[in-house]
């Protein structure tokens, strides 16, 4: 749900603003913080390892109406884990990043969507699964349909992505905001927007529940 102070009445004036807040989850070297710099800054370099927890903020127009993203970047090395639940509490959403050329990784992210499912109830938080650094296809060890197939049996969003060649980086954060705001327009009984904004590519059919145990 929108953060307090975010959302408007039922009744507001048709320029509406909200806030939400999205964790980025995944183990270390997979290109969190990369997707998120080149999402808010369009800037792609190397970067060190995040310690506890980066934050950047970016503004979404969807129309008619305003949605501020503000995204923390958790660390994904092992001795950081313990702390990183601290940062779930409040999460609107969270994009879980696996890097296609480590298969254990995949399997990390399969076990931060269970943490983040321990402190989340089920269906609260909109979640996107994310295989990132596409641009490195020819060292893939993880396939599109392995991905797909684990994302659909967690009714989770999915898609592939490459942060350094600045492949379908906004249409990950844009099918979050979308669904966001879906979710926000029915808990106030206002008519939902159609999928204009959802330009997916290997998104499971249907409206997204997350953290669905």
């Amino acid at each position: 749900m929108a953060q307090a102070g975010g959302v408007p009445s039922p009744g507001a004036a048709p320029d509406q603003s909200y806030v939400f807040k999205l964790v980025l989850l995944g183990s270390g070297s997979v290109g969190k913080s990369s997707l998120a710099l080149r999402y808010v800054k369009n800037d792609f370099k190397s970067i060190l390892p995040t310690v506890g927890c980066a934050f950047f903020t970016k503004v979404v127009d969807l129309g008619a109406v305003s949605l501020k993203f503000e995204i923390w970047d958790t660390a994904g090395q092992e001795k950081y884990h313990s702390i990183c639940h601290l940062y779930f509490r409040g999460a609107n959403a969270a994009v879980l990043v696996y890097d296609i050329t480590r298969k254990d990784s995949f399997f990390k992210a399969q076990q931060w969507l269970k943490d983040l499912e321990r402190e989340c109830p089920p269906g609260e938080v909109v979640v996107m699964l994310v295989g990132n650094k596409t641009d490195l296809g020819e060292q893939r060890e993880v396939t599109l349909q392995e991905g797909k197939e684990f994302a659909e049996s967690k009714r989770l969003l999915f898609m592939e992505a490459s942060a350094k060649l600045n492949q379908q980086v906004t249409e990950v954060f844009s099918a979050v905001a979308w669904e966001l705001l879906r979710r926000e327009e029915r808990k106030e009984g206002r008519p939902q927007r159609g999928d204009a904004g959802l330009a997916l590519s290997g998104a499971p059919a249907g409206p997204a529940r997350c953290c669905a145990r």
